[in-house]
């Protein structure tokens, strides 16, 4: 009795614990709801075989005329200068070596975007460009430790007048904003990094099943839409209350499933019905 007294008393210790790390926010939420009257084009409404390629001003230029919100990514240059790119490294887009940190923001201008006659933009420059139109969803991409990006992307961010939130695949991206900016939306981005075979290791299973919620406590989970019922997903969302983001849905078909399981979503490749 006494053993079977100690194990169901350490199965509920661990249950509980694991509840308290997928923890979303729970107090102080800000409006997530002007957020989901929207459809978000991934990384604006772009085709990389034409004039407005990812992440270029045509392609958001594009999706404000439209009527999408947009999701976009953001990095620093060498010079600590704010780009909108999505990978680190510059090979698939550009055709070159390195990463963005590698050059200044000049030296990023030498390199065209998917053979167009594009250029990697500012995230200031886009901020101008979109100009509280439609809502954004910014992700901060971070490589390990380094939150540079954070404080000095808010800087643009706290001029800005439109409608803005931000997420990121580093929890430490989402506590900078817990800690500094609370009353900005913040998202953990996430994947089943397993089932994709594409990262592997402890760390990748812990970010799939959301274990490091308790470092941000986000307000909405960005997930891969074709997991969306990953434990640790629903529970956060469906259990606890957090908004479910979906990305990236590439048809309307998947956009159609989508709708049970998910609060907001993330297209890119299709005009939505």
């Amino acid at each position: 009795m006494i053993i079977l007294a100690i194990v169901a008393a350490v199965f509920l210790a661990v249950v509980v614990l694991y509840f308290l790390m997928i923890m979303p926010r729970m107090l102080g939420r800000p409006d997530v709801a002007k957020f989901r009257n929207w459809l978000y084009a991934h990384r604006g409404l772009h085709d990389n075989a034409s004039d407005a390629p990812e992440n270029s001003l045509p392609a958001f230029q594009k999706a404000v005329e439209a009527g999408y919100g947009i999701e976009l990514d953001i990095q620093l240059s060498k010079d600590m200068i704010p780009v909108v790119f999505h990978d680190f490294t510059l090979r698939r887009v550009c055709g070159v070596e390195g990463k963005v940190k590698d050059y200044t923001y000049e030296e990023l201008q030498e390199f065209r975007l998917f053979q167009s006659d594009e250029r990697i933009p500012r995230f200031e420059d886009v901020l101008k460009l979109v100009d509280g139109r439609v809502p954004l969803i910014v992700e901060f991409k971070i490589e390990f430790k380094d939150l540079s990006l954070c404080p000095i992307a808010d800087r643009l961010l706290r001029k800005y007048k439109g409608m803005y939130c931000m997420e990121s695949f580093n929890p430490l991206g989402v506590w900078w904003y817990r800690r500094h900016r609370r009353r900005v939306m913040r998202g953990q981005l996430a994947d089943a990094f397993w089932q994709e075979g594409e990262y592997k290791g402890l760390l990748y299973l812990a970010l799939q099943n959301l274990l490091a919620n308790f470092i941000g406590r986000p307000d909405f989970i960005a997930y891969h839409s074709k997991y969306p019922h990953t434990l640790s997903r629903k529970l956060c969302c469906h259990t606890m209350g957090a908004t479910g983001v979906a990305w990236t849905i590439k048809s309307q078909e998947e956009l159609d499933r989508a709708q049970k399981d998910f609060d907001i979503f993330i297209f890119e490749g299709f005009l939505p019905g």
